[in-house]
């Protein structure tokens, strides 16, 4: 069964603990999300509060995935550029699907509900994000249709002796 997708839904603080504990569980099993397995909530809570209020300046979005029993599921903030000369795309951030929905296709349905939330919002020409090298996810992503644009050799370090590719990717939205 697909996920229900809603772009900007109220942050209360059961979404807010949802998107924490999202956040964490994807986290500890290995997911690409800006932290290295193991990580605790609260290592996580500042990053969380700062795009929850970049959400309330109006500079992010929020797209939720939920089951058909309401339970947070798949989540990704869409980011807009503030410079003025590239506010015709925008960035994707963190984009997660719960480990014990994976492999469902759910990845791919994230990926379409923020390209229609970026469509819905008018004036974006593209998406953008980057994503760890090492794992496949570039694979993953060119095959929702973004392309690789760009690669930075041994640009992040999840272990002292384990650096990997930074590859920015890129979805045209028209």
């Amino acid at each position: 069964m697909p996920l229900t997708y809603t772009l900007d839904p109220p942050v209360t603080p059961a979404l807010r603990d949802g998107l924490l504990d999202l956040w964490t569980d994807v986290s500890n099993a290995g997911g690409a999300v800006g932290f290295v397995p193991p990580v605790e909530r609260e290592a996580i809570r500042p990053e969380l509060l700062r795009q929850l209020t970049a959400m309330a300046e109006g500079r992010s979005r929020l797209v939720v995935g939920r089951d058909e029993d309401g339970r947070l599921a798949a989540s990704a903030f869409l980011t807009f550029n503030t410079h003025r000369l590239m506010t015709h795309w925008a960035w994707l951030y963190t984009v997660m699907v719960h480990p014990r929905y994976q492999g469902r296709g759910y990845g791919r349905e994230l990926l379409a509900a923020a390209a229609d939330a970026a469509r819905s919002i008018g004036g974006l020409d593209a998406i953008r994000l980057t994503c760890r090298g090492g794992l496949g996810l570039e694979r993953f992503y060119a095959s929702c249709g973004y392309k690789e644009v760009g690669r930075v050799p041994d640009a992040i370090r999840v272990a002292p002796d384990d650096l990997r590719d930074d590859i920015t990717m890129l979805l045209t939205l028209r």
